[in-house]
């Protein structure tokens, strides 16, 4: 095997060194960076122009002389074109690692680091700082759900977007729609609507839900019913061209009472029954909704104002802090007669600290509340920060968790 390893890396650098191979330039699109586990190989396996040409293919030549650094995993490398000695410290000047001189300027540190912390970062080379920043080290494995599988039907994903909006005029906004492979219209589906929609439609997203990808997979094996998934993006201005920033997305989000639900059961969800012919079935416990952060709090409100309609919440990182008095929730559901909703909740204990509140204690809160009230729910807790990542690598649990009782 290392005798392949080697023979491969040789023929790289040969068929660069040929012109073969174009080696990136920051335009070039169709370069793929090569995994860091190849670089790191690499660096025990090469020397010289040899090494320097590997390293090329994993960082790019621009802006070395101003140091780069990439992270995958728990992995990091760092790289500078710069005169040495050089090094890598950390926070108060902790070294993290001296440089390794590769070819000419180059030089390189490729370092594993623990897991789950945000560290600050700075490559000096003599006394002057050539480069500073921090890193989010957060690696969460994925589960074999999350990933394509040979013999697995795919389901389809149907794009559309919504402009004639009378709960949110001068707005637009893209919605996608997957359609199970199992799906045929001759019984009806169960629906799950995603807040955020696009990033969670996305089949191949590094770090995030694959939401399709997971469903196909589920529905395949049983554990959760056919289920239509409709994935909405918050509101952003009506122009010519491209989509711009989701400038409506707080508004819509964060806002306590019913109008964003009501604009998901009189547009969104109407347009897309119309535009591909879904039958959908017609009670509560057949309908989820999810989100993440803003978009959490926003499933919980929704199903929350209309448990009728929507009977099950997917939220993670829920933002009920004190933004557009999501704060109020957990003193409100204690106080307010129990509704027949089933509710799942994922924080982590490196969530968000800041001026409208504590996230990991505001989601405590209402862990406790949702107890005290004896709801159907289910709270995870694990080390992730703020984002889906922590979410990505529970899904298809917590999806099983939450469809346990409908076939």
């Amino acid at each position: 095997m290392r005798l392949l390893w080697n023979l491969s890396l040789l023929l790289l650098f040969l068929s660069v060194a040929k012109g073969q191979v174009t080696l990136p330039d920051g335009g070039t699109s169709s370069w793929k960076p090569l995994p860091l586990s190849e670089i790191k190989t690499a660096l025990s396996t090469l020397s010289g122009e040899a090494l320097a040409k590997v390293i090329y293919r994993g960082l790019g030549r621009q802006g070395l002389e101003k140091g780069k650094v990439r992270l995958e995993g728990t992995t990091a490398i760092w790289v500078a074109d710069v005169s040495g000695p050089v090094r890598v410290t950390g926070k108060g000047d902790r070294l993290l690692g001296e440089m390794i001189p590769v070819h000419g300027n180059l030089h390189v540190l490729l370092k594993d680091l623990e897991n789950y912390q945000l560290l600050d970062w700075k490559i000096e080379a003599d006394t002057r700082t050539v480069a500073q920043g921090q890193l989010k080290v957060e690696d969460f494995p994925y589960t074999e759900d999350s990933f394509e599988h040979p013999g697995v039907p795919k389901g389809r994903l149907e794009t559309f977007v919504w402009k004639d909006s009378v709960s949110y005029p001068g707005t637009q906004r893209t919605v996608t729609v997957y359609l199970p492979h199992h799906y045929d219209g001759s019984r009806p589906a169960c629906l799950m609507v995603y807040q955020d929609g696009t990033r969670h439609a996305d089949r191949s997203a590094q770090g995030g839900l694959r939401v399709p990808v997971v469903f196909d997979n589920l529905i395949h094996q049983g554990k959760i019913p056919v289920t239509i998934g409709v994935f909405v993006d918050p509101g952003s201005r009506v122009v010519n061209g491209p989509v711009k920033k989701a400038f409506n997305r707080s508004l819509e989000y964060d806002s306590l009472g019913d109008h964003y639900v009501r604009f998901l059961m009189t547009e969104i969800v109407p347009e897309a029954t119309k535009r591909y012919g879904l039958n959908l079935r017609n009670d509560p416990s057949s309908r989820a909704i999810a989100g993440g952060s803003s978009g959490g709090i926003c499933a919980f409100t929704a199903a929350w104002e209309r448990p009728d309609y929507f009977g099950k919440v997917l939220c993670w990182v829920g933002t009920f802090v004190d933004i557009r008095g999501g704060n109020a929730y957990p003193s409100l559901v204690r106080k307010t007669e129990r509704k027949p909703i089933r509710v799942y909740l994922l924080d982590g204990v490196n969530d968000l600290d800041n001026q409208y509140g504590n996230w990991p204690l505001a989601n405590r809160e209402m862990e406790a509340s949702l107890k005290f009230m004896n709801y159907d729910y289910r709270m995870d807790w694990t080390q992730c920060f703020h984002g889906s990542k922590g979410m990505s690598a529970t899904l298809p649990a917590a999806l099983t968790w939450l469809w346990r009782d409908v076939r």
